[in-house]
């Protein structure tokens, strides 16, 4: 990692499970301030549960994560299917809720921030849907709706849990050319997801997890066929029934020894860190 960037999330031997049994297992690393990085490997692969530990959203059983921006410097798109679509509320209205981390339930909305929503809107390609339901939108319109609020949001790290899942080939595009300018605008992008020709042709940097950290690095040699089979493999022989894994000292000296971070092991000086309900 460049030092004159640092980090801006690092992980520590982070390790997470649910029922008992490990969703995330002694993962080390960090996000260099300013990176573009994608998030992928087989399902339940932890991959949103990483996003959800970032934000404090799940338990850390062991190790941590140590967030270097101020918290409300973090913007999160969790999975549409998260998100209850039902609730009476306007587009422009959900765009405005990007305000409330600064302003909270009591900070007044004034024409300037309305005016800004719009702009928004229109960044968007949804000029003119302002006093539409977003029960009413596609999930193409809706995902870009969100992606409005986290422009109002002015994030230094923004993190998306499978922005592009179950949308339009143009809005991808669209959206992809506004990540595109978050990172020349140096912000921290970290993005899960599946298509792995997307993760080459738009992400330098990419995170593959099979509930370990298989490889962490430059995308091009995270994403050879060696790796990717290796996270398939260390995927299909995770044992659920398997006891619970006990940390050693030994195995935590180990962890902090530097290593091949393009090799999947952990570099400490070099630190590079929430799925729904479940393993992702």
């Amino acid at each position: 990692m460049n030092a004159e960037t640092g980090a801006a999330i690092s992980l520590e031997n982070l390790t997470v499970s649910y029922r008992r049994h490990p969703a995330l297992h002694h993962v080390n690393g960090a996000f260099a301030r300013g990176s573009l990085t994608a998030i992928v490997g087989p399902n339940g692969a932890g991959k949103s549960t990483l996003l959800k530990s970032m934000l404090g959203l799940v338990r850390c059983n062991d190790g941590r994560v140590i967030t270097h921006v101020d918290a409300q410097r973090i913007a999160y798109l969790p999975q549409q299917a998260e998100i209850d679509r039902s609730f009476p509320i306007t587009v422009l209205d959900c765009v405005l809720l990007g305000y409330w981390q600064a302003k909270g339930n009591w900070g007044g909305i004034d024409a300037g921030m309305t005016s800004r929503a719009r702009q928004s809107l229109a960044a968007v390609g949804l000029d003119g849907f302002s006093g539409r339901s977003i029960s009413s939108l596609s999930v193409g319109q809706f995902q870009r709706v969100l992606f409005a609020r986290i422009l109002l949001q002015d994030a230094e790290v923004i993190l998306l849990d499978e922005p592009f899942n179950a949308i339009d080939t143009r809005t991808t595009g669209d959206l992809l050319r506004i990540i595109s300018a978050w990172h020349a605008e140096r912000r921290t992008v970290i993005a899960v997801l599946h298509d792995h020709d997307q993760v080459r042709r738009a992400f330098p940097q990419t995170l593959l997890l099979a509930r370990n950290v298989v490889a962490w690095g430059d995308t091009m040699e995270v994403m050879c066929e060696a790796n990717l089979q290796r996270a398939r493999a260390m995927a299909e022989a995770v044992d659920e029934h398997a006891g619970i894994c006990e940390v050693s000292e030994a195995d935590v000296l180990a962890l902090s020894r530097p290593r091949d971070h393009a090799h999947g092991h952990d570099h400490r000086h070099a630190h590079g860190v929430p799925e729904k309900g479940g393993l992702q």
